[in-house]
């Protein structure tokens, strides 16, 4: 088969490591792979492995990109591809304009929904599709509610984790030399950590406020994640209730971090407190995988990934009290030193060429 993958970009994010690894997978499974994006850090990478990618400028949402149909056309024709896979809404709509009357030949078009896309127009782009991908129980429900799609033609395959960076390897003593050095207020205490972006909605407040109000000066709460400018001065007013409280040995911004795994290892808990509901919750499949406690909110696809790992840390939204309470019995529970099958990168990918395979023959005999 010739696979064309479609998304924004190519820059660092779960999104674009997937669709990297999903087009070394079908390599190495002998079928085609292509990918169109407008660039970034992860091109050189899926060249690597011998995909294609076309460059074309889908990352801007505007009307005039819109006029890039006529150069994808162009692409598909040349690369004839048996299946596109869109991974967003406005190359969704791109694609959905390149398709139609489009008179080369008919591909199979699956899209993924990888978030809880708003209901109106803009996101029904996702539904122009053959077969759809979603990401969690909380994302397929959210679609059957929320979209016109028939219910046979969603498939349930879960984010994959890369068990070759998340695992449970034990941490080099330089690298805790080098962690100490930087930040020594973080030795022999019990590590708590919220990855993430800094943003208001990643629960960074629920996470502060918890560390403010457990007893004992023991514990640590770490944030890593990066800072856009454009949070810079919420950075500031988080920073602001640190002092306010006198919390300055006991929080730390980390900053971005490449090193996230072996922070994973070092936490004694890693926390998810999103104050809405996320689609899946990829930072609670890899600290797990690192074997590491998860805790956080029984709700969205966050819940879903706990309840599979570790339900005792799964905590009624909001209820900071019983996440108090409940932090001190998960901490005497042995860590899971595994993550269900079904959260792994190569079954994700597996499923994933499964379902081009079943579709790609269904339309063959419907052909013949």
């Amino acid at each position: 088969m010739k696979i064309l993958q479609l998304l924004p970009e190519l820059k660092i994010g779960g999104v674009e490591r997937g669709t990297v690894d999903l087009s070394h997978e079908l390599l190495e499974n002998n079928h085609v792979s292509g990918v169109i994006s407008a660039g970034g850090q992860l091109v050189e990478s899926l060249e690597s492995h011998g995909a294609q990618h076309f460059k074309l400028p889908i990352a801007k949402k505007n009307f005039l990109a819109l006029k890039q149909y006529r150069k994808l056309r162009e692409i598909y024709a040349e690369f004839e591809p048996d299946i596109i896979h869109v991974r967003s809404r406005f190359p969704a709509w791109i694609n959905f304009l390149a398709l139609k009357n489009f008179s080369h030949f008919r591909p199979i078009v699956i899209s993924t929904f990888h978030g809880l896309y708003s209901k109106p127009f803009y996101s029904k782009s996702m539904t122009y599709a053959d077969e759809i991908i979603t990401i969690s129980k909380t994302v397929d429900e959210y679609v059957l509610k929320n979209y016109s799609v028939n219910k046979e033609n969603l498939h349930l395959i879960y984010r994959g984790c890369d068990l070759e960076e998340f695992n449970t390897s034990d941490v080099t003593e330089e690298w805790k030399k080098d962690w100490f050095d930087e930040f020594p207020q973080t030795k022999n205490k019990t590590l708590l950590t919220l990855p993430g972006r800094i943003t208001s909605w990643k629960g960074i407040e629920s996470f502060m406020s918890l560390i403010k109000n457990l007893k004992g000066k023991n514990f640590h709460g770490l944030i890593p994640g990066p800072v856009s400018p454009n949070k810079l001065n919420y950075l500031k007013s988080l920073n602001k209730f640190i002092q306010k409280h006198n919390l300055e040995s006991q929080i730390t911004f980390c900053g971005a971090r490449k090193d996230i795994a072996n922070i994973y290892k070092i936490s004694s808990i890693v926390f998810n407190l999103s104050s809405k509901p996320e689609p899946f919750g990829r930072t609670i499949i890899e600290a797990a995988a690192c074997g590491t406690r998860v805790m956080g909110w029984n709700r969205g696809g966050v819940g879903e990934s706990i309840k599979a790992i570790n339900p005792t840390g799964l905590i009624p939204f909001g209820n900071e009290k019983a996440l108090i309470e409940r932090i001190p019995v998960l901490i005497k529970e042995n860590c899971s030193q595994s993550i269900p099958r079904k959260f792994t990168k190569k079954y994700q990918a597996s499923q994933t060429i499964a379902l081009y395979e079943r579709t790609f023959k269904a339309r063959r005999e419907i052909k013949n």
